[in-house]
Protein backbone atom coordinates (compact mmCIF):
# COMPACT_ATOMS: atom_id res chain seq x y z
CA UNK A 1 0.00 0.00 0.00
CA UNK A 2 1.40 3.32 -1.02
CA UNK A 3 0.48 5.97 2.38
CA UNK A 4 -0.44 9.61 2.24
CA UNK A 5 -0.50 11.54 4.92
CA UNK A 6 -2.48 14.91 4.60
CA UNK A 7 -0.47 17.84 5.78
CA UNK A 8 -2.85 21.03 7.97
CA UNK A 9 -0.51 23.40 7.06
CA UNK A 10 0.41 25.22 3.61
CA UNK A 11 4.15 24.23 3.57
CA UNK A 12 6.30 27.82 3.45
CA UNK A 13 7.43 27.85 0.01
CA UNK A 14 4.33 27.57 -1.30
CA UNK A 15 2.95 23.38 -2.56
CA UNK A 16 0.54 25.06 -5.03
CA UNK A 17 -0.38 25.44 -9.15
CA UNK A 18 3.04 25.32 -10.28
CA UNK A 19 4.82 24.73 -7.24
CA UNK A 20 8.20 25.46 -6.09
CA UNK A 21 10.82 23.34 -4.52
CA UNK A 22 11.80 24.87 -0.88
CA UNK A 23 14.39 24.33 1.82
CA UNK A 24 13.01 22.39 4.59
CA UNK A 25 12.01 24.89 6.95
CA UNK A 26 9.41 25.20 10.79
CA UNK A 27 6.33 24.19 9.09
CA UNK A 28 4.53 27.62 9.52
CA UNK A 29 2.10 29.43 7.14
CA UNK A 30 3.15 33.79 6.60
CA UNK A 31 1.45 35.99 3.54
CA UNK A 32 3.33 37.82 2.19
CA UNK A 33 0.86 40.06 -0.05
CA UNK A 34 -3.11 39.94 0.05
CA UNK A 35 -3.82 41.27 -3.27
CA UNK A 36 -5.95 44.00 -3.80
CA UNK A 37 -7.82 43.45 -7.50
CA UNK A 38 -8.67 45.81 -9.74
CA UNK A 39 -7.08 48.59 -10.67
CA UNK A 40 -4.23 47.74 -7.97
CA UNK A 41 -1.96 44.61 -7.99
CA UNK A 42 -3.86 41.57 -9.60
CA UNK A 43 -6.66 39.20 -8.30
CA UNK A 44 -7.00 35.41 -8.62
CA UNK A 45 -2.85 33.76 -9.12
CA UNK A 46 -3.68 30.56 -10.13
CA UNK A 47 -0.19 29.30 -11.24
CA UNK A 48 2.82 29.41 -8.88
CA UNK A 49 5.92 31.64 -8.59
CA UNK A 50 9.46 31.52 -10.23
CA UNK A 51 12.73 32.17 -8.58
CA UNK A 52 14.90 34.59 -10.58
CA UNK A 53 18.28 35.69 -8.74
CA UNK A 54 16.01 35.84 -5.66
CA UNK A 55 13.10 37.37 -6.88
CA UNK A 56 9.94 36.29 -7.81
CA UNK A 57 7.81 36.61 -10.35
CA UNK A 58 4.05 35.01 -11.04
CA UNK A 59 0.99 36.10 -12.77
CA UNK A 60 -2.52 36.75 -11.62
CA UNK A 61 -5.51 36.00 -14.19
CA UNK A 62 -7.46 39.12 -13.84
CA UNK A 63 -6.80 42.15 -11.30
CA UNK A 64 -4.33 45.39 -12.31
CA UNK A 65 -5.28 48.12 -14.40
CA UNK A 66 -7.80 46.88 -16.84
CA UNK A 67 -9.01 44.10 -14.81
CA UNK A 68 -7.37 41.62 -17.13
CA UNK A 69 -4.49 40.41 -15.02
CA UNK A 70 -0.75 40.90 -14.47
CA UNK A 71 3.16 40.10 -14.45
CA UNK A 72 4.45 40.93 -10.79
CA UNK A 73 7.39 40.52 -9.02
CA UNK A 74 7.64 40.30 -5.36
CA UNK A 75 10.27 39.83 -3.02
CA UNK A 76 10.97 37.77 -0.27
CA UNK A 77 10.04 40.36 2.44
CA UNK A 78 6.31 40.65 0.38
CA UNK A 79 7.75 43.92 -1.47
CA UNK A 80 5.05 43.21 -4.64
CA UNK A 81 5.84 45.64 -8.01
CA UNK A 82 3.27 44.93 -11.19
CA UNK A 83 5.42 44.69 -14.22
CA UNK A 84 2.83 44.98 -16.44
CA UNK A 85 -1.17 45.04 -16.74
CA UNK A 86 -2.51 43.26 -19.59
CA UNK A 87 -6.00 44.76 -21.31
CA UNK A 88 -4.68 47.65 -22.37
CA UNK A 89 -4.55 46.48 -26.47
CA UNK A 90 -3.98 43.24 -28.28
CA UNK A 91 -1.10 42.45 -25.71
CA UNK A 92 -3.40 39.28 -24.21
CA UNK A 93 -5.93 38.85 -21.39
CA UNK A 94 -6.28 36.38 -18.46
CA UNK A 95 -2.80 34.68 -17.68
CA UNK A 96 -3.21 31.53 -16.24
CA UNK A 97 -0.09 29.82 -16.72
CA UNK A 98 3.51 30.27 -15.16
CA UNK A 99 6.54 32.33 -16.59
CA UNK A 100 9.97 30.90 -17.41
CA UNK A 101 12.77 32.70 -17.41
CA UNK A 102 14.80 32.14 -20.84
CA UNK A 103 18.51 34.32 -20.63
CA UNK A 104 16.82 37.09 -18.28
CA UNK A 105 13.28 37.25 -20.11
CA UNK A 106 10.08 35.91 -19.19
CA UNK A 107 8.25 34.14 -20.75
CA UNK A 108 4.25 33.19 -20.90
CA UNK A 109 0.91 32.49 -22.24
CA UNK A 110 -2.50 34.74 -21.54
CA UNK A 111 -5.37 32.36 -21.76
CA UNK A 112 -7.10 35.14 -24.12
CA UNK A 113 -6.43 38.61 -26.33
CA UNK A 114 -4.23 38.95 -28.33
CA UNK A 115 -5.63 40.08 -31.76
CA UNK A 116 -8.58 37.67 -32.45
CA UNK A 117 -8.98 37.55 -28.77
CA UNK A 118 -8.05 33.71 -28.66
CA UNK A 119 -4.64 33.93 -26.72
CA UNK A 120 -1.40 34.82 -26.91
CA UNK A 121 2.39 33.80 -26.42
CA UNK A 122 4.42 36.70 -24.96
CA UNK A 123 7.43 38.06 -23.72
CA UNK A 124 8.61 40.53 -20.87
CA UNK A 125 11.87 41.91 -19.29
CA UNK A 126 12.25 42.18 -16.12
CA UNK A 127 11.81 46.17 -16.21
CA UNK A 128 8.31 45.35 -17.32
CA UNK A 129 9.01 45.96 -20.92
CA UNK A 130 6.33 43.14 -22.72
CA UNK A 131 6.43 42.12 -26.35
CA UNK A 132 3.60 39.83 -27.84
CA UNK A 133 5.55 37.16 -29.85
CA UNK A 134 2.04 35.24 -31.02
CA UNK A 135 -1.43 36.12 -31.29
CA UNK A 136 -3.39 33.05 -31.89
CA UNK A 137 -5.79 33.36 -34.61
CA UNK A 138 -8.42 30.84 -33.84
CA UNK A 139 -7.94 28.21 -36.02
CA UNK A 140 -5.63 25.92 -37.05
CA UNK A 141 -2.79 27.73 -35.04
CA UNK A 142 -4.69 27.43 -32.24
CA UNK A 143 -7.22 28.29 -29.49
CA UNK A 144 -6.77 29.55 -26.02
CA UNK A 145 -3.83 28.80 -24.25
CA UNK A 146 -3.96 27.47 -20.44
CA UNK A 147 -0.58 25.75 -19.47
CA UNK A 148 2.63 27.55 -19.89
CA UNK A 149 5.71 27.07 -21.60
CA UNK A 150 8.99 24.68 -21.55
CA UNK A 151 12.26 26.05 -23.17
CA UNK A 152 14.17 23.54 -25.13
CA UNK A 153 17.24 24.68 -27.16
CA UNK A 154 16.05 27.99 -27.42
CA UNK A 155 12.77 27.60 -28.97
CA UNK A 156 9.56 27.26 -26.45
CA UNK A 157 6.92 24.84 -26.70
CA UNK A 158 3.81 24.69 -25.65
CA UNK A 159 0.06 23.57 -26.03
CA UNK A 160 -3.41 25.33 -26.90
CA UNK A 161 -6.42 23.36 -25.10
CA UNK A 162 -8.35 23.72 -28.63
CA UNK A 163 -8.29 24.95 -32.11
CA UNK A 164 -6.24 22.96 -34.35
CA UNK A 165 -8.30 20.27 -36.58
CA UNK A 166 -10.05 16.90 -35.53
CA UNK A 167 -13.49 15.91 -34.31
CA UNK A 168 -13.73 18.06 -30.86
CA UNK A 169 -15.85 20.98 -30.53
CA UNK A 170 -13.57 23.77 -32.00
CA UNK A 171 -10.71 22.39 -32.63
CA UNK A 172 -8.73 19.39 -30.68
CA UNK A 173 -5.94 21.48 -29.30
CA UNK A 174 -2.59 20.94 -30.47
CA UNK A 175 1.26 21.08 -29.47
CA UNK A 176 3.23 24.43 -30.81
CA UNK A 177 6.32 25.92 -30.87
CA UNK A 178 7.73 29.03 -31.68
CA UNK A 179 10.82 31.05 -31.21
CA UNK A 180 11.55 33.74 -28.92
CA UNK A 181 11.68 36.01 -32.15
CA UNK A 182 7.88 34.77 -32.84
CA UNK A 183 7.66 32.56 -35.06
CA UNK A 184 5.42 30.21 -34.58
CA UNK A 185 4.47 26.70 -35.80
CA UNK A 186 2.31 24.00 -35.01
CA UNK A 187 4.16 20.81 -34.17
CA UNK A 188 1.03 18.32 -34.01
CA UNK A 189 -3.04 18.77 -34.27
CA UNK A 190 -4.75 16.28 -31.71
CA UNK A 191 -7.63 14.61 -33.84
CA UNK A 192 -10.02 13.54 -30.60
CA UNK A 193 -11.03 10.43 -30.08
CA UNK A 194 -8.58 7.41 -29.63
CA UNK A 195 -5.79 9.94 -30.41
CA UNK A 196 -6.67 12.26 -27.37
CA UNK A 197 -7.78 15.65 -27.03
CA UNK A 198 -8.14 19.27 -25.50
CA UNK A 199 -4.51 19.58 -23.07
CA UNK A 200 -4.82 21.71 -19.78
CA UNK A 201 -1.26 21.72 -19.73
CA UNK A 202 1.85 22.19 -20.51
CA UNK A 203 5.02 19.73 -21.66
CA UNK A 204 7.79 18.29 -19.86
CA UNK A 205 11.02 17.58 -21.57
CA UNK A 206 12.80 13.76 -20.74
CA UNK A 207 15.64 13.07 -23.06
CA UNK A 208 14.45 15.82 -26.04
CA UNK A 209 10.90 14.23 -26.01
CA UNK A 210 8.19 16.12 -25.13
CA UNK A 211 5.41 14.64 -22.49
CA UNK A 212 1.71 15.72 -21.72
CA UNK A 213 -1.76 14.58 -21.01
CA UNK A 214 -5.22 15.97 -22.62
CA UNK A 215 -7.98 16.20 -20.62
CA UNK A 216 -10.13 14.47 -23.16
CA UNK A 217 -10.20 11.40 -25.82
CA UNK A 218 -8.18 8.20 -26.04
CA UNK A 219 -9.97 5.19 -26.41
CA UNK A 220 -12.15 5.92 -23.21
CA UNK A 221 -12.66 9.47 -23.78
CA UNK A 222 -10.84 9.77 -20.05
CA UNK A 223 -7.81 11.50 -21.53
CA UNK A 224 -4.39 10.39 -22.33
CA UNK A 225 -0.51 10.51 -21.23
CA UNK A 226 1.18 11.46 -24.75
CA UNK A 227 4.57 11.98 -26.07
CA UNK A 228 5.86 14.17 -29.14
CA UNK A 229 8.72 14.50 -30.72
CA UNK A 230 10.49 17.38 -31.85
CA UNK A 231 9.53 16.68 -34.85
CA UNK A 232 5.96 16.36 -34.56
CA UNK A 233 5.77 12.78 -34.43
CA UNK A 234 2.76 11.94 -31.63
CA UNK A 235 1.98 8.80 -29.37
CA UNK A 236 -0.42 7.93 -27.10
CA UNK A 237 0.96 6.23 -24.11
CA UNK A 238 -1.97 5.67 -21.81
CA UNK A 239 -5.59 6.13 -22.73
CA UNK A 240 -7.65 6.23 -19.23
CA UNK A 241 -10.15 3.51 -18.44
CA UNK A 242 -12.50 6.33 -16.31
CA UNK A 243 -12.64 3.42 -13.64
CA UNK A 244 -9.67 3.03 -11.10
CA UNK A 245 -6.96 3.87 -13.07
CA UNK A 246 -8.10 7.75 -13.09
CA UNK A 247 -9.78 10.04 -15.32
CA UNK A 248 -10.16 13.44 -16.69
CA UNK A 249 -6.02 14.51 -16.05
CA UNK A 250 -6.08 18.35 -16.08
CA UNK A 251 -2.52 19.14 -14.50
CA UNK A 252 0.93 18.06 -16.49
CA UNK A 253 3.49 15.47 -15.31
CA UNK A 254 6.91 15.32 -13.76
CA UNK A 255 10.03 13.16 -14.41
CA UNK A 256 11.41 11.40 -11.32
CA UNK A 257 14.35 9.32 -12.58
CA UNK A 258 12.87 8.33 -15.27
CA UNK A 259 9.37 7.27 -14.74
CA UNK A 260 6.36 10.20 -15.18
CA UNK A 261 3.97 11.01 -12.16
CA UNK A 262 0.60 12.85 -12.56
CA UNK A 263 -2.78 13.80 -11.03
CA UNK A 264 -6.43 12.60 -12.57
CA UNK A 265 -9.33 15.30 -11.22
CA UNK A 266 -11.74 12.14 -11.76
CA UNK A 267 -11.68 8.19 -11.33
CA UNK A 268 -9.81 6.04 -8.85
CA UNK A 269 -12.95 5.64 -6.01
CA UNK A 270 -14.61 7.32 -3.48
CA UNK A 271 -17.60 8.74 -3.04
CA UNK A 272 -17.45 11.26 -5.57
CA UNK A 273 -19.69 11.51 -8.52
CA UNK A 274 -16.96 10.19 -11.39
CA UNK A 275 -14.35 9.24 -8.71
CA UNK A 276 -12.41 11.47 -6.26
CA UNK A 277 -9.34 10.91 -8.33
CA UNK A 278 -5.92 9.69 -8.36
CA UNK A 279 -2.17 9.98 -8.53
CA UNK A 280 -0.14 7.66 -10.91
CA UNK A 281 3.10 6.93 -12.06
CA UNK A 282 3.22 6.17 -15.73
CA UNK A 283 6.51 4.85 -17.70
CA UNK A 284 8.04 6.13 -20.44
CA UNK A 285 6.66 3.14 -22.13
CA UNK A 286 3.24 3.40 -21.05
CA UNK A 287 2.35 1.30 -17.90
CA UNK A 288 0.40 2.89 -15.71
CA UNK A 289 0.13 1.97 -11.81
CA UNK A 290 -2.18 4.15 -9.45
CA UNK A 291 -0.43 5.07 -6.71
CA UNK A 292 -3.40 6.74 -4.53
CA UNK A 293 -7.23 6.87 -4.93
CA UNK A 294 -8.88 9.77 -3.11
CA UNK A 295 -11.26 8.83 -1.24
CA UNK A 296 -13.01 12.28 -0.17
CA UNK A 297 -13.36 13.33 3.21
CA UNK A 298 -10.50 13.81 5.45
CA UNK A 299 -8.63 12.43 2.59
CA UNK A 300 -9.12 14.73 0.31
CA UNK A 301 -10.56 14.64 -3.55
CA UNK A 302 -10.14 15.85 -7.13
CA UNK A 303 -6.80 16.69 -7.48
CA UNK A 304 -6.69 19.49 -10.47
CA UNK A 305 -2.77 20.10 -10.09
CA UNK A 306 0.34 18.33 -10.47
CA UNK A 307 3.21 17.00 -8.24
CA UNK A 308 6.52 18.52 -7.00
CA UNK A 309 9.33 15.67 -5.83
CA UNK A 310 10.68 17.01 -2.81
CA UNK A 311 13.61 14.58 -1.34
CA UNK A 312 12.01 11.56 -2.98
CA UNK A 313 8.56 12.61 -1.86
CA UNK A 314 5.75 13.67 -3.92
CA UNK A 315 3.76 16.48 -2.64
CA UNK A 316 0.43 17.81 -4.01
CA UNK A 317 -2.90 19.36 -3.33
CA UNK A 318 -6.74 18.44 -3.96
CA UNK A 319 -9.51 20.69 -4.48
CA UNK A 320 -11.87 19.68 -2.43
CA UNK A 321 -12.01 17.04 0.86
CA UNK A 322 -10.12 17.40 3.79
CA UNK A 323 -12.32 17.16 6.78
CA UNK A 324 -15.45 19.18 7.43
CA UNK A 325 -14.69 22.16 5.74
CA UNK A 326 -13.97 20.07 2.22
CA UNK A 327 -11.80 23.35 1.38
CA UNK A 328 -9.02 20.77 0.06
CA UNK A 329 -5.49 19.50 0.80
CA UNK A 330 -2.29 19.47 0.71
CA UNK A 331 -0.42 15.63 0.98
CA UNK A 332 2.27 13.46 -0.07
CA UNK A 333 2.57 9.93 -1.59
CA UNK A 334 5.51 8.25 -1.53
CA UNK A 335 6.58 7.38 -4.64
Amino acid sequence: MFSVRLLKIILAGSLSMGLLTAPARAASGVVLHAFQGAPNDGAFPYAGLINVGGTLYGTTQIGGANDAGTVFKITENGGVKVLHSFGSGSDGVFPEASLINVGGTLYGTTFQGGTAFCGTVFGITKKGFETVLHSFKCGSDGVFVKGGLINLGGTLYGTTSSGGTGSCTDGCGLVFKITTKSMETVLYAFKGGSDGGNPQAGLINVGGTLYGTTANGGANNAGTVFKVTTAGVETVLYSFKGGNDGALPLAGLIDVAGSLYGTTVEGGGGNCSGGCGTAFKITTEGVETVLHSFKSGSDGANPEAGLIDVGGLLYGTTRFGGGASGYGTVFKVTP
